[in-house]
């Protein structure tokens, strides 16, 4: 069960967000709303794990701060859309788990696959946390901006009306 225990609002350079902090007794999570999505269909969710590599040092090796700033952009142009964002750093398994997978990586090792070579989780995430707190906000339905199908397949399962996917991937020329 995950409480709200803060809220306040955000300016980002793709517009400007209600944070809201929930608090699941083990770990926070953050949802960010921009526009008004009470009630709503259809509104873009992007549910979204840290990434310490890709957001607070700008790593080249991953994707994920691309992922987050294509999500902000969609939802800034739609008006309105929601990010939610959890605390699983290195697929759930840790930082140190990332750490010790970057050598099977730079050898062209997918990044689960690099994990499960250092013993751990191809992915360890749990995404129930993002279906309590879009309870919680009370939109009807959600359009998913994400590649991964175990997203989906998570919040379908805990109650989430999920209407499609947006893909996040950028294009390569």
């Amino acid at each position: 069960m995950v409480i709200k225990i803060a809220e306040g609002n955000l300016k980002t350079k793709y517009g400007e967000y209600h944070e809201m902090l929930f608090y699941d007794g083990q770990k926070e999570s953050i949802a960010l709303v921009m526009g008004d999505i009470d009630g709503e269909e259809d509104v873009l969710c992007r549910v979204h794990s840290s990434c310490i590599f890709g957001h607070n040092f700008n790593s080249i090796e991953c994707d994920c701060r691309e992922q987050m700033e294509i999500s902000q952009q969609l939802i800034q142009k739609k008006g309105k859309g929601i990010v939610i964002w959890l605390d699983q750093e290195g697929k759930g398994n840790g930082h140190y788990a990332l750490l010790k997978s970057v050598a099977h990586k730079r050898l062209g090792v997918s990044q689960a696959d690099a994990y499960e070579a250092v013993g751990f989780k191809k992915d360890n995430r749990d995404f129930r946390v993002a279906a309590e707190i879009l309870k919680e906000i009370g939109v009807t339905s959600i359009r998913m901006l994400t590649n991964n199908p175990k997203k989906v397949e998570t919040l379908t399962q805990h109650g989430i009306n999920v209407v499609g996917t947006t893909p996040t991937i950028l294009d390569n020329p």
